[in-house]
């Protein structure tokens, strides 16, 4: 009978002289790594993480645009009346709304990216609501340390020695080369690591990894311009997205959520975290999650109240 594969074995005899992994490239290994680990017949939900890792295991090709029933109040009209409003049709509208909102900015490589971040988390089963006030400061160009809080927890995050780094990228110049045509956007998330075959059409089997780089890149809370209403076009071209009506962000406001599920059986058939949209105008709100600690599962909202490029760390605006 032959010797059992030894995967530690193999990995410590990987050629030490390789270069470094670029960032996409260590982050794509990352998460096929992930998925070779799920045994087939045990997948499950992944703990949730707060921060925007690539936490995200998802499989499956559904129907792109999953339309349902929302209740849509008109402005001269007092009684609520309901219409189907596809995934596709709240995507597409939050992108309008973003170009129409957004406004570009152009930090210097030398400055930081501060934003504040308000969560609410209630435990799964009962208990008590806390709220935390996260302010970060991230440097543009990451050479230096920034100042990051999470959820209450604040430390300094030393300067990324090469080949680390984390998926979406924090320094902006990486930012800055995703393409900002959705179709290029999704091939270019596709093949990271290499360079872009924009002649190749997607396949079923690329959606999975491609979805969870867009869902990823929307988790960052300031981008390049054109880059966020780029991402929610792509994300609607993802098949296996749905819309859930009545949700709400962390101000209880009522909005549509988007949310991704595979097929049965898959990490992400039971949901993962939730988009929440302006019922009128599709304004992104902000997100609702779930995460785990110490054995107590949370539920978790969340939205940037501000964001801006600052000077120095603890400069607000």
């Amino acid at each position: 009978m032959s010797e059992p594969r030894n995967e530690l074995k193999l990995l410590r005899e990987w050629d030490a002289d390789t270069p470094p992994l670029t960032d996409p490239a260590r982050a794509r290994a990352r998460f096929l790594l992930h998925q070779a680990m799920l045994p087939p017949t045990t997948l499950a939900p992944a703990a949730v993480r707060r921060r925007p890792v690539l936490r995200m295991a998802v499989a499956g090709v559904a129907a792109a645009a999953v339309a349902t029933s929302v209740v849509i109040a008109a402005d001269n009209d007092p009684s609520p009346r309901t219409q189907p409003v596809s995934a596709a049709t709240v995507l597409h509208g939050a992108a309008i709304e973003e170009r129409r909102l957004e406004k570009p900015i152009a930090p210097r490589d030398d400055q930081f990216i501060y934003t504040k971040e308000i969560i609410k988390e209630t435990p799964i089963g009962g208990g008590r609501t806390r709220t935390y006030v996260d302010e970060s400061w991230n440097s543009v160009d990451g050479s230096k340390r920034s100042y990051v809080s999470e959820l209450g927890h604040k430390q300094w995050v030393p300067v990324y020695r090469p080949g680390q780094g984390t998926w979406p990228p924090t320094k902006w110049t990486e930012l800055k080369q995703l393409p900002t045509d959705p179709r290029k956007l999704v091939i270019a998330l596709r093949d990271m690591g290499g360079k872009p075959d924009y002649s190749k059409p997607m396949q079923a089997a690329d959606w999975p990894m491609t979805q969870v780089f867009v869902s990823g890149l929307l988790r960052a809370p300031v981008l390049p311009k054109g880059l966020r209403s780029a991402a929610y076009e792509a994300l609607a071209t993802v098949p296996g997205i749905k819309v859930l009506p009545h949700q709400k962000d962390a101000d209880g406001r009522v909005g549509i959520g988007i949310q991704y599920v595979g097929r049965s059986g898959t990490p992400w058939a039971h949901g993962g975290p939730v988009l929440v949209f302006d019922v009128k105008t599709y304004r992104y709100l902000g997100m609702h999650d779930r995460r785990t600690a110490g054995g107590t599962r949370y539920e978790q909202w969340s939205y940037v109240a501000v964001s801006a490029v600052v000077n120095r760390v603890m400069q607000r605006s």
